[in-house]
């Protein structure tokens, strides 16, 4: 059975990076494309703070042209999900389906999924208004009213963060307290833009049929009535999946699941690297992602020098 140099689980901006320098220094990558091929830039509509594109680009095409870039040099793409990682033999072992890939290298670039209310319409609006992240996409609702969903830090820091460009900013939370830190509640409940809406959820999102947010269908938990909340977006506070549920009881992760590393890409298993976000769980943004793909991918090239291909 061939015995590959390196192997990159994940498609995303990590990945294709991390193919793309690894290619480069010849080591022939095969990439698997994870179960969400492109991550989540491939779920975007337009980017416009990836350096590079003074007009912007659509995230599907930055995804495309980064994969035809490292392609060019020689990186294997592959559809398909690893089901089981064996990192405590080596080669490392990881299943394909019923395949088997044996590798002396791993980076880890599959990210994490965020977290989404499973609304009738909501997927049809990502990226049209339906959004889970404040920086990438606040500033295209300049002067609007919108909301965000959550109770948590991540709901705080987004609705504090969306007030630099929104002219309001709605919290929906389904609880009358909340889980956020202290000093993150305060500082939004001093904000005088953000408005509190508890005790209540979302049943929907509209209108899918113009292609744009336009309202949300709202439900009182206490009093069980409905109605249709009027607003130009509605931003996910309630954070993030790493997808690394693979790994578990073999790298070291935090309490959310985010595989910790040292030294930025370093994980505890020799000639095991993991960039992007399936280990950032600060920055979550398309060049910091692409950035720790670069150097997940030379450490791999300093690993196979040390110990030999």
């Amino acid at each position: 059975m061939d015995i590959r140099d390196v192997v990159v689980i994940g498609s995303g901006c990590a990945g294709h990076t991390a193919a793309l320098y690894t290619a480069r220094a010849n080591l022939k990558p095969l990439v698997l494309e994870g179960h969400q091929p492109g991550g989540q830039l491939s779920l975007t509509t337009l980017v416009e703070n990836f350096p590079g594109f003074p007009d912007g680009i659509q995230g599907p095409e930055l995804i495309e042209n980064m994969r035809k870039q490292a392609a060019r040099f020689g990186a294997e793409y592959r559809m398909g999900h690893v089901s089981k990682a064996n990192l405590s033999k080596r080669p490392f072992e990881l299943s394909l389906g019923k395949e088997t890939i044996l590798s002396r290298t791993l980076i880890i670039a599959s990210g994490a999924s965020a977290r989404w209310l499973g609304l009738p319409n909501e997927q049809a609006l990502i990226g049209r208004g339906v959004s889970s992240c404040a920086t990438c996409d606040g500033f295209f609702f300049s002067g609007k009213e919108i909301t965000v969903i959550g109770g948590g830090d991540s709901a705080m820091e987004e609705a504090t963060f969306l007030t630099r460009f929104a002219s309001k900013v709605t919290l929906i939370h389904r609880r009358d307290e909340f889980r956020a830190s202290k000093i993150m509640l305060d500082r939004a409940r001093s904000n005088s833009k953000i408005a509190f809406m508890t005790d209540t959820v979302v049943d929907d999102v509209l209108d899918a049929s113009k292609q744009e947010v336009t309202s949300l269908r709202l439900r009182n938990l206490k009093s069980g009535k409905s109605r249709d909340f009027p607003t130009s977006a509605m931003f996910l506070g309630i954070g993030h999946i790493p997808n690394a549920k693979i790994f578990e009881g073999q790298l070291d992760t935090d309490a959310d699941g985010y595989l910790v590393t040292t030294k930025n890409v370093f994980t505890k298993v020799p000639g095991v690297f993991a960039c992007g976000d399936v280990q950032d769980r600060r920055y979550r943004q398309a060049i910091t992602a692409a950035g720790s793909g670069c150097m997940a991918a030379l450490e791999v090239e300093k690993y196979l020098e040390e110990v030999g291909h």
